[in-house]
Protein backbone atom coordinates (compact mmCIF):
# COMPACT_ATOMS: atom_id res chain seq x y z
CA UNK A 1 0.00 0.00 0.00
CA UNK A 2 1.27 3.63 -0.58
CA UNK A 3 1.50 6.19 1.83
CA UNK A 4 0.14 9.34 0.68
CA UNK A 5 2.14 12.41 0.66
CA UNK A 6 0.08 14.90 2.34
CA UNK A 7 0.43 18.33 3.90
CA UNK A 8 3.18 19.04 7.08
CA UNK A 9 0.10 20.21 9.64
CA UNK A 10 1.96 21.13 12.65
CA UNK A 11 -0.54 22.94 15.30
CA UNK A 12 -1.65 22.69 18.47
CA UNK A 13 -4.99 19.94 18.57
CA UNK A 14 -8.14 21.46 20.24
CA UNK A 15 -12.02 21.07 19.55
CA UNK A 16 -12.06 24.24 17.71
CA UNK A 17 -9.68 24.88 14.94
CA UNK A 18 -6.93 26.78 16.02
CA UNK A 19 -6.88 30.76 14.96
CA UNK A 20 -3.58 30.61 12.99
CA UNK A 21 -4.52 27.60 11.04
CA UNK A 22 -8.09 29.09 10.28
CA UNK A 23 -6.68 32.31 9.26
CA UNK A 24 -5.66 30.43 5.99
CA UNK A 25 -9.12 29.13 5.13
CA UNK A 26 -10.14 32.69 6.11
CA UNK A 27 -8.36 34.70 4.19
CA UNK A 28 -8.42 32.67 0.92
CA UNK A 29 -12.48 33.19 1.35
CA UNK A 30 -11.81 36.99 1.33
CA UNK A 31 -9.54 37.30 -1.36
CA UNK A 32 -11.28 34.86 -4.07
CA UNK A 33 -14.72 37.01 -2.86
CA UNK A 34 -14.79 38.18 -6.56
CA UNK A 35 -15.48 34.43 -7.70
CA UNK A 36 -17.69 33.30 -5.38
CA UNK A 37 -21.67 32.40 -5.45
CA UNK A 38 -23.78 32.00 -3.02
CA UNK A 39 -24.20 28.44 -1.91
CA UNK A 40 -27.47 26.90 -2.66
CA UNK A 41 -29.13 24.73 -0.07
CA UNK A 42 -28.61 21.91 -1.80
CA UNK A 43 -24.79 22.34 -1.90
CA UNK A 44 -24.57 22.81 1.33
CA UNK A 45 -26.67 19.09 2.62
CA UNK A 46 -24.21 17.39 0.13
CA UNK A 47 -20.82 19.50 2.02
CA UNK A 48 -22.52 18.22 5.23
CA UNK A 49 -22.88 14.73 3.99
CA UNK A 50 -19.25 14.92 2.75
CA UNK A 51 -18.29 15.66 6.30
CA UNK A 52 -19.98 13.41 8.19
CA UNK A 53 -18.99 10.45 5.43
CA UNK A 54 -15.52 11.29 6.15
CA UNK A 55 -15.60 11.69 9.85
CA UNK A 56 -17.32 8.37 9.78
CA UNK A 57 -14.32 6.66 8.22
CA UNK A 58 -12.16 8.67 10.86
CA UNK A 59 -14.06 6.98 13.36
CA UNK A 60 -13.53 3.70 12.17
CA UNK A 61 -9.87 3.58 10.67
CA UNK A 62 -7.93 6.39 12.29
CA UNK A 63 -4.68 4.90 14.08
CA UNK A 64 -5.28 6.92 17.70
CA UNK A 65 -8.70 5.67 18.90
CA UNK A 66 -7.94 8.88 21.04
CA UNK A 67 -7.43 11.79 18.16
CA UNK A 68 -4.55 13.07 20.04
CA UNK A 69 -6.44 14.22 22.93
CA UNK A 70 -8.81 16.14 20.41
CA UNK A 71 -12.78 16.02 20.62
CA UNK A 72 -13.37 14.31 17.60
CA UNK A 73 -17.22 14.57 18.41
CA UNK A 74 -16.86 17.95 19.32
CA UNK A 75 -14.81 18.99 16.17
CA UNK A 76 -17.49 17.50 13.60
CA UNK A 77 -20.23 19.39 15.07
CA UNK A 78 -18.13 22.70 15.13
CA UNK A 79 -17.76 21.94 11.62
CA UNK A 80 -21.50 21.57 11.25
CA UNK A 81 -22.21 24.95 12.23
CA UNK A 82 -19.46 26.12 10.13
CA UNK A 83 -20.75 24.90 6.91
CA UNK A 84 -24.45 25.88 7.62
CA UNK A 85 -22.65 29.40 8.09
CA UNK A 86 -20.26 29.41 4.88
CA UNK A 87 -21.42 31.86 2.46
CA UNK A 88 -19.93 29.84 -0.31
CA UNK A 89 -19.48 26.24 -1.88
CA UNK A 90 -15.37 26.77 -1.82
CA UNK A 91 -16.21 28.34 2.02
CA UNK A 92 -18.19 25.62 3.05
CA UNK A 93 -15.19 22.66 1.52
CA UNK A 94 -12.98 23.98 3.00
CA UNK A 95 -14.66 23.59 6.70
CA UNK A 96 -14.21 19.95 5.90
CA UNK A 97 -9.74 20.17 5.21
CA UNK A 98 -10.37 22.69 8.17
CA UNK A 99 -11.98 19.76 10.71
CA UNK A 100 -9.45 17.29 9.72
CA UNK A 101 -6.42 19.77 10.45
CA UNK A 102 -7.31 19.76 14.01
CA UNK A 103 -5.73 16.41 13.89
CA UNK A 104 -2.56 17.35 13.49
CA UNK A 105 -1.37 14.74 11.09
CA UNK A 106 0.75 15.00 8.05
CA UNK A 107 -1.28 12.02 6.11
CA UNK A 108 -5.09 12.92 7.35
CA UNK A 109 -6.27 15.25 4.89
CA UNK A 110 -9.52 15.94 2.52
CA UNK A 111 -9.28 16.04 -1.08
CA UNK A 112 -12.22 18.20 -2.52
CA UNK A 113 -13.81 17.36 -5.99
CA UNK A 114 -11.55 18.38 -9.07
CA UNK A 115 -12.10 21.55 -10.60
CA UNK A 116 -12.93 21.79 -14.46
CA UNK A 117 -8.99 23.50 -15.39
CA UNK A 118 -5.67 22.80 -14.75
CA UNK A 119 -3.47 25.27 -13.38
CA UNK A 120 0.29 26.13 -12.89
CA UNK A 121 2.05 29.17 -11.28
CA UNK A 122 5.07 28.49 -13.36
CA UNK A 123 7.60 27.68 -10.21
CA UNK A 124 8.59 25.38 -7.46
CA UNK A 125 9.65 26.81 -4.42
CA UNK A 126 11.00 25.02 -1.32
CA UNK A 127 12.78 25.28 2.46
CA UNK A 128 16.16 25.25 2.48
CA UNK A 129 16.80 25.65 6.32
CA UNK A 130 14.52 28.18 7.33
CA UNK A 131 14.05 30.26 4.53
CA UNK A 132 11.75 29.90 1.35
CA UNK A 133 13.31 29.88 -2.09
CA UNK A 134 12.32 29.59 -5.90
CA UNK A 135 13.89 26.61 -6.98
CA UNK A 136 13.27 26.49 -10.73
CA UNK A 137 10.96 29.13 -13.24
CA UNK A 138 8.82 27.31 -16.08
CA UNK A 139 10.13 28.87 -18.90
CA UNK A 140 7.47 31.04 -21.11
CA UNK A 141 5.54 31.05 -17.66
CA UNK A 142 3.75 34.21 -16.40
CA UNK A 143 6.72 34.00 -13.29
CA UNK A 144 9.23 34.14 -15.71
CA UNK A 145 7.96 36.76 -17.75
CA UNK A 146 8.22 38.87 -14.20
CA UNK A 147 11.76 38.00 -13.64
CA UNK A 148 11.40 36.06 -10.46
CA UNK A 149 14.67 33.82 -10.80
CA UNK A 150 15.72 30.34 -8.91
CA UNK A 151 17.94 31.84 -5.63
CA UNK A 152 14.95 34.53 -5.09
CA UNK A 153 13.83 34.46 -1.53
CA UNK A 154 9.74 33.98 -1.16
CA UNK A 155 9.23 36.60 2.05
CA UNK A 156 5.47 36.14 1.61
CA UNK A 157 2.63 35.07 -0.70
CA UNK A 158 -0.92 36.05 -0.26
CA UNK A 159 0.33 37.85 2.88
CA UNK A 160 1.19 34.61 4.52
CA UNK A 161 4.89 33.87 5.38
CA UNK A 162 6.13 30.55 4.07
CA UNK A 163 7.78 28.43 6.72
CA UNK A 164 8.76 24.86 7.32
CA UNK A 165 5.25 24.37 9.70
CA UNK A 166 3.39 26.75 7.20
CA UNK A 167 4.68 25.94 3.24
CA UNK A 168 2.23 22.50 2.76
CA UNK A 169 -0.71 24.05 4.16
CA UNK A 170 0.26 27.06 1.65
CA UNK A 171 0.65 24.64 -0.99
CA UNK A 172 -2.70 22.75 -0.32
CA UNK A 173 -4.77 25.80 -0.12
CA UNK A 174 -3.13 27.08 -3.29
CA UNK A 175 -2.50 23.80 -5.60
CA UNK A 176 -5.71 21.49 -4.19
CA UNK A 177 -8.07 23.38 -2.05
CA UNK A 178 -8.43 26.50 -3.68
CA UNK A 179 -6.52 26.69 -6.61
CA UNK A 180 -5.71 30.59 -7.74
CA UNK A 181 -5.96 32.50 -10.73
CA UNK A 182 -2.78 34.66 -9.43
CA UNK A 183 -0.57 35.33 -6.61
CA UNK A 184 1.10 38.08 -5.19
CA UNK A 185 4.43 37.23 -4.16
CA UNK A 186 6.96 39.57 -1.60
CA UNK A 187 10.57 38.46 -2.72
CA UNK A 188 13.91 39.24 -2.72
CA UNK A 189 16.41 38.22 -5.45
CA UNK A 190 20.16 37.75 -3.67
CA UNK A 191 21.63 40.73 -2.56
CA UNK A 192 18.85 42.58 -3.98
CA UNK A 193 15.96 44.53 -2.74
CA UNK A 194 12.84 43.37 -1.56
CA UNK A 195 9.58 43.62 -3.91
CA UNK A 196 6.04 42.90 -4.98
CA UNK A 197 4.96 40.40 -7.70
CA UNK A 198 2.17 39.56 -9.17
CA UNK A 199 2.27 35.64 -10.27
CA UNK A 200 -0.69 34.48 -12.95
CA UNK A 201 -0.88 30.93 -13.17
CA UNK A 202 -1.29 29.73 -16.48
CA UNK A 203 -5.54 28.01 -17.00
CA UNK A 204 -6.74 25.06 -19.04
CA UNK A 205 -9.38 24.34 -19.59
CA UNK A 206 -10.53 20.39 -19.17
CA UNK A 207 -13.76 18.61 -19.30
CA UNK A 208 -16.39 20.90 -18.60
CA UNK A 209 -17.80 19.27 -15.03
CA UNK A 210 -21.30 20.42 -13.42
CA UNK A 211 -21.58 21.10 -9.37
CA UNK A 212 -18.10 19.53 -9.29
CA UNK A 213 -19.07 16.30 -11.22
CA UNK A 214 -15.66 14.89 -12.56
CA UNK A 215 -14.79 11.58 -14.66
CA UNK A 216 -13.85 9.43 -11.68
CA UNK A 217 -12.64 9.25 -8.30
CA UNK A 218 -9.30 8.05 -8.93
CA UNK A 219 -8.56 12.12 -10.87
CA UNK A 220 -9.03 13.08 -7.51
CA UNK A 221 -5.57 10.95 -6.12
CA UNK A 222 -4.36 12.51 -9.47
CA UNK A 223 -4.78 16.16 -8.40
CA UNK A 224 -2.68 15.60 -5.35
CA UNK A 225 0.09 13.88 -7.46
CA UNK A 226 0.39 16.58 -9.76
CA UNK A 227 0.60 19.46 -7.64
CA UNK A 228 3.05 18.19 -5.35
CA UNK A 229 4.72 15.75 -7.29
CA UNK A 230 4.32 15.55 -11.11
CA UNK A 231 7.86 17.23 -11.69
CA UNK A 232 9.50 14.33 -9.67
CA UNK A 233 8.01 11.32 -11.22
CA UNK A 234 9.60 9.35 -13.70
CA UNK A 235 12.15 6.49 -14.28
CA UNK A 236 15.43 6.26 -11.54
CA UNK A 237 17.94 8.07 -13.18
CA UNK A 238 21.86 7.93 -13.42
CA UNK A 239 25.45 9.29 -13.21
CA UNK A 240 29.02 8.68 -12.66
CA UNK A 241 31.53 10.88 -10.70
CA UNK A 242 34.28 9.09 -11.46
CA UNK A 243 36.74 6.94 -9.63
CA UNK A 244 34.10 3.79 -9.54
CA UNK A 245 31.23 6.26 -8.15
CA UNK A 246 27.82 5.61 -9.21
CA UNK A 247 25.33 8.82 -8.59
CA UNK A 248 20.97 7.48 -8.38
CA UNK A 249 18.70 9.93 -8.67
CA UNK A 250 15.87 8.18 -7.08
CA UNK A 251 12.47 10.15 -7.87
CA UNK A 252 9.69 8.13 -6.01
CA UNK A 253 9.33 5.06 -3.77
CA UNK A 254 7.33 3.52 -6.65
CA UNK A 255 9.05 0.73 -8.49
CA UNK A 256 8.24 -2.99 -8.47
CA UNK A 257 10.63 -5.90 -6.73
CA UNK A 258 11.97 -6.47 -10.09
CA UNK A 259 12.51 -2.63 -11.21
CA UNK A 260 14.34 -2.82 -7.74
CA UNK A 261 16.64 -5.77 -8.48
CA UNK A 262 17.95 -4.07 -11.54
CA UNK A 263 18.67 -0.71 -9.59
CA UNK A 264 20.54 -2.64 -7.05
CA UNK A 265 22.55 -4.90 -9.67
CA UNK A 266 23.56 -1.82 -11.81
CA UNK A 267 24.40 -0.45 -8.02
CA UNK A 268 27.12 -3.59 -7.82
CA UNK A 269 28.77 -2.57 -10.30
CA UNK A 270 30.38 0.19 -8.48
CA UNK A 271 32.24 0.66 -4.90
CA UNK A 272 30.26 3.89 -3.74
CA UNK A 273 26.64 4.82 -4.28
CA UNK A 274 24.66 8.37 -3.82
CA UNK A 275 21.03 7.94 -3.66
CA UNK A 276 20.38 11.21 -4.31
CA UNK A 277 16.40 11.64 -2.35
CA UNK A 278 16.12 15.40 -2.51
CA UNK A 279 12.52 16.16 -3.39
CA UNK A 280 11.53 12.52 -2.75
CA UNK A 281 7.92 12.34 -1.53
CA UNK A 282 7.88 9.14 -0.88
CA UNK A 283 5.75 5.99 -1.91
CA UNK A 284 5.43 2.21 -1.37
CA UNK A 285 6.41 0.34 1.94
CA UNK A 286 7.01 -2.77 0.04
CA UNK A 287 9.75 -0.45 -2.65
CA UNK A 288 11.05 1.13 0.50
CA UNK A 289 11.90 -2.89 2.22
CA UNK A 290 12.70 -3.38 -1.28
CA UNK A 291 15.21 -1.09 -1.59
CA UNK A 292 16.53 -1.14 2.05
CA UNK A 293 17.44 -4.99 1.55
CA UNK A 294 19.10 -3.99 -1.78
CA UNK A 295 21.68 -1.74 0.50
CA UNK A 296 22.00 -4.70 3.46
CA UNK A 297 23.63 -7.77 3.91
CA UNK A 298 21.48 -8.95 6.57
CA UNK A 299 17.80 -8.37 7.33
CA UNK A 300 16.91 -4.92 9.15
CA UNK A 301 14.02 -3.47 11.08
CA UNK A 302 12.75 -0.82 9.58
CA UNK A 303 9.99 0.23 12.03
CA UNK A 304 7.16 -1.19 14.36
CA UNK A 305 3.99 -0.32 12.75
CA UNK A 306 1.71 0.87 15.28
CA UNK A 307 -2.37 1.05 14.62
CA UNK A 308 -5.23 1.57 16.96
CA UNK A 309 -5.59 -2.45 17.74
CA UNK A 310 -1.90 -3.84 17.30
CA UNK A 311 1.52 -3.44 16.70
CA UNK A 312 4.13 -5.02 13.87
CA UNK A 313 7.17 -5.22 13.45
CA UNK A 314 8.41 -3.85 9.44
CA UNK A 315 11.45 -5.75 8.33
CA UNK A 316 13.24 -5.35 4.98
CA UNK A 317 14.76 -8.77 3.76
CA UNK A 318 18.31 -8.53 2.77
CA UNK A 319 19.37 -9.61 -1.12
CA UNK A 320 22.51 -10.62 0.88
CA UNK A 321 25.28 -11.66 -1.55
CA UNK A 322 23.26 -9.74 -3.86
CA UNK A 323 23.02 -6.66 -1.98
CA UNK A 324 25.05 -3.58 -2.59
CA UNK A 325 28.05 -3.22 0.16
CA UNK A 326 29.90 -0.55 -0.34
CA UNK A 327 30.04 3.28 0.62
CA UNK A 328 26.68 4.54 1.12
CA UNK A 329 25.77 8.20 0.68
CA UNK A 330 21.82 9.29 1.09
CA UNK A 331 21.37 13.32 0.37
CA UNK A 332 17.99 14.79 1.87
CA UNK A 333 16.05 18.02 1.79
CA UNK A 334 13.22 19.99 3.26
CA UNK A 335 10.63 17.95 0.23
CA UNK A 336 12.33 14.63 1.00
CA UNK A 337 8.87 12.46 2.67
CA UNK A 338 7.14 9.55 4.29
CA UNK A 339 9.61 6.29 2.59
CA UNK A 340 12.46 8.91 1.80
CA UNK A 341 12.99 9.82 5.62
CA UNK A 342 12.83 5.96 7.00
CA UNK A 343 14.95 5.19 4.41
CA UNK A 344 17.55 7.81 5.25
CA UNK A 345 17.04 7.04 8.87
CA UNK A 346 17.26 3.62 8.73
CA UNK A 347 20.83 4.06 7.43
CA UNK A 348 21.65 6.19 10.00
CA UNK A 349 20.41 4.33 12.59
CA UNK A 350 21.96 1.05 11.57
CA UNK A 351 25.27 3.14 10.66
CA UNK A 352 25.16 1.83 6.50
CA UNK A 353 25.86 5.17 5.11
CA UNK A 354 26.46 9.28 5.43
CA UNK A 355 22.98 11.08 5.44
CA UNK A 356 23.78 14.39 4.16
CA UNK A 357 21.89 17.60 3.25
CA UNK A 358 19.04 19.50 4.42
CA UNK A 359 16.30 18.42 7.12
CA UNK A 360 13.31 16.30 6.21
CA UNK A 361 9.70 17.01 6.28
CA UNK A 362 8.79 15.30 8.87
CA UNK A 363 5.69 13.24 7.36
CA UNK A 364 6.09 9.61 8.24
CA UNK A 365 2.51 8.40 8.52
CA UNK A 366 1.10 5.20 7.05
CA UNK A 367 -2.47 6.12 5.58
CA UNK A 368 -5.50 4.52 3.68
CA UNK A 369 -7.33 6.29 1.06
CA UNK A 370 -10.69 6.59 0.59
CA UNK A 371 -12.74 7.61 -2.49
CA UNK A 372 -16.23 8.37 -2.21
CA UNK A 373 -19.11 9.89 -4.46
CA UNK A 374 -22.10 11.64 -3.68
CA UNK A 375 -25.58 12.05 -5.90
CA UNK A 376 -27.47 10.13 -8.26
CA UNK A 377 -28.07 12.46 -11.69
CA UNK A 378 -25.17 14.83 -10.40
CA UNK A 379 -22.39 12.38 -8.87
CA UNK A 380 -19.70 14.26 -7.15
CA UNK A 381 -16.62 12.74 -6.50
CA UNK A 382 -14.04 13.76 -3.41
CA UNK A 383 -11.39 11.70 -0.93
CA UNK A 384 -9.58 11.79 2.16
CA UNK A 385 -6.53 10.55 3.60
CA UNK A 386 -7.04 9.03 6.80
CA UNK A 387 -3.63 7.87 8.60
CA UNK A 388 -3.96 3.94 9.83
CA UNK A 389 -0.71 3.54 11.35
CA UNK A 390 2.32 5.58 13.06
CA UNK A 391 5.60 4.57 12.11
CA UNK A 392 8.08 3.74 15.26
CA UNK A 393 11.71 3.20 14.46
CA UNK A 394 13.92 1.16 16.46
CA UNK A 395 15.33 4.52 18.84
CA UNK A 396 11.66 4.26 19.87
CA UNK A 397 10.42 7.25 18.10
CA UNK A 398 8.31 8.59 15.43
CA UNK A 399 9.63 11.15 12.55
CA UNK A 400 6.18 12.65 12.32
CA UNK A 401 6.76 16.36 13.10
CA UNK A 402 10.26 16.08 13.71
CA UNK A 403 12.14 14.37 10.60
CA UNK A 404 15.91 13.10 10.04
CA UNK A 405 18.60 15.87 10.61
CA UNK A 406 21.60 14.76 8.40
CA UNK A 407 24.68 13.58 9.58
CA UNK A 408 26.02 16.87 7.86
CA UNK A 409 23.95 19.40 7.47
CA UNK A 410 24.85 21.58 4.15
CA UNK A 411 22.52 24.17 2.41
CA UNK A 412 22.99 25.47 -1.18
CA UNK A 413 22.35 29.64 -0.46
CA UNK A 414 21.08 32.10 -2.70
CA UNK A 415 23.69 32.42 -5.30
CA UNK A 416 24.01 28.50 -5.75
CA UNK A 417 20.50 28.08 -6.39
CA UNK A 418 20.86 31.52 -8.80
CA UNK A 419 23.83 29.74 -10.43
CA UNK A 420 22.80 26.53 -10.95
CA UNK A 421 25.36 25.05 -8.51
CA UNK A 422 25.11 21.52 -6.33
CA UNK A 423 27.52 22.03 -3.71
CA UNK A 424 25.70 19.29 -1.63
CA UNK A 425 26.23 16.40 -4.73
CA UNK A 426 29.92 17.96 -5.20
CA UNK A 427 30.34 17.13 -1.42
CA UNK A 428 29.00 13.78 -1.64
CA UNK A 429 31.20 12.50 -4.19
CA UNK A 430 34.24 14.33 -2.46
CA UNK A 431 33.15 12.21 0.69
CA UNK A 432 33.25 8.71 -1.62
CA UNK A 433 36.79 9.78 -2.88
CA UNK A 434 36.25 11.48 -6.07
CA UNK A 435 35.91 14.87 -7.37
CA UNK A 436 33.00 17.31 -8.98
CA UNK A 437 32.42 21.40 -8.84
CA UNK A 438 29.32 22.58 -7.89
CA UNK A 439 28.78 23.61 -11.21
CA UNK A 440 28.97 20.01 -12.74
CA UNK A 441 27.08 18.77 -9.98
CA UNK A 442 24.49 21.53 -10.89
CA UNK A 443 23.86 19.68 -14.65
CA UNK A 444 23.93 16.17 -13.72
CA UNK A 445 20.51 15.83 -13.62
CA UNK A 446 18.30 18.64 -15.34
CA UNK A 447 14.63 19.57 -13.77
CA UNK A 448 12.18 18.39 -16.08
CA UNK A 449 8.83 19.94 -15.76
CA UNK A 450 5.26 18.42 -16.29
CA UNK A 451 3.82 18.92 -19.71
CA UNK A 452 0.92 21.61 -19.09
CA UNK A 453 -0.88 19.43 -21.32
CA UNK A 454 -1.23 16.64 -19.23
CA UNK A 455 -4.23 15.51 -18.16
Amino acid sequence: MRTVIAILLIFLAAQTIPQRARGYYEYEEIHAASEQREISSFERGEVHDMLHTIADDVRKHYYDPKYHGVDWEANVRAADQRIEAATSLNHALSEIAAALDTLNDSHTFFLPPARPYKHDYGWQIEMVGDKCFVMQIRPQSDANTKQIKPGDQILGVNGFQPTRESLWRMNYIFDVLRPQPELRVDLRPPGGQQKEVQVIAAMRQTKKVTNLTMNGASDVWDLLRESETSAHLGRARWADAGDDVSILKFPGFYFDDGEMEDIIRKARKRRSLIVDLRGNPGGSLETLKSFLGGVFDKDVKVSDRVTRNDSKVLVAKSRRQNAFSGKLVVLVDSKSASASELFARVVQLEKRGIVLGDKTAGAVMESKRFSYKHGFDTVVFYGASITDADLVMTDGKSLERTGVTPDELLLPNAEDLASGRDPVMAHAVELCGSKMTPEAAGVLFPFQWPLLEES
